[in-house]
């Protein structure tokens, strides 16, 4: 059996084991705070496979999405920008570094005296904590480009839009993905934190209101729906860096 093959596996049986001994370890539990597992697994299906998931799940996806898509496009924009022009990043350095060092809860009573308590103060923490690392990687990233590279762009005539698309993006693409990755862990805790603020619907009200009524199998539900995301992201945004870097991968000698 190859190594790929043992991996997988190990990738399968290993979460599929722990549940089996959990639900072995907590059955017949009489614990009012953590129920037996199976009767979380029911809940989270009445409650997210069918009741919850219009009204919760998709405006929680909704503001994840758009707040972490706007995280990615300004951060690698304005990385551009700064990565290229030293004296662009000396200048802006001091706002970067005085942004990014704010508590990111301390912006939600910013956003709801300025935008309200709709989705667009959602979106807005979401956003302004996610650009960050793309940023800051972007930044690495253009600056780490092989200087040899980017004068043989030069030398050939490649400027411009071109010398950005085939040269700049590609070379900084490896430690640009980084940026991403961690942004989006981000942008499921902030989509969480933003929820239990004044509002109305999604993931976090939920599990917020379950814990407040004492309804513990619901609440379970929701913080299991959570991880499942975060997993199920994460997978899907290693998929597509494995195809949008499959020349990087296939240069370390990565199978993917």
């Amino acid at each position: 059996m190859s190594r790929r093959r043992v991996g997988l596996l190990l990738e399968v049986l290993t979460p599929v084991l722990l549940l089996v001994g959990l639900i072995v370890w907590s059955n017949g539990s009489e614990s009012f705070f953590f129920p037996p597992v199976t009767e979380m697994l029911t809940t989270f299906r009445d409650t997210w496979l069918f009741e919850r998931f219009a009204s919760d799940a998709v405006p929680s996806l909704y503001r994840l999405g758009v707040g972490y898509a706007a995280a990615c496009l300004l951060g690698v924009a304005l990385g551009v920008v700064l990565g290229s022009s030293d004296s662009a990043a000396r200048a802006a350095e001091p706002i970067v570094e005085f942004l990014r060092a704010i508590p990111p809860p301390a912006l939600i009573p910013f956003g709801i005296l300025v935008l309200g308590l709709g989705d667009q103060m959602k979106i807005f923490v979401i956003t302004m904590v996610c650009v960050w690392p793309v940023l800051l990687n972007t930044v690495d990233g253009i600056r780490g480009i092989d200087p040899t590279l980017l004068d043989t762009a030069r030398a050939y005539g490649i400027r411009g839009v071109e010398r950005l698309r085939s040269v700049v993006l590609p070379g900084a693409g490896p430690q640009v993905f980084a940026g991403m990755r961690t942004s989006l862990s981000l942008a499921l805790i902030m989509m969480v934190v933003s929820e239990l603020v004044a509002s109305t619907n999604g993931i976090g009200y939920y599990v917020l209101q379950s814990q407040r009524n004492f309804a513990i199998p619901e609440m379970w539900s929701g913080i299991i729906l959570l991880g499942l995301l975060g997993y199920l992201l994460n997978a899907l945004f290693v998929l597509v860096e494995h195809r949008v870097l499959a020349w990087h991968l296939g240069a370390r000698g990565v199978d993917h």
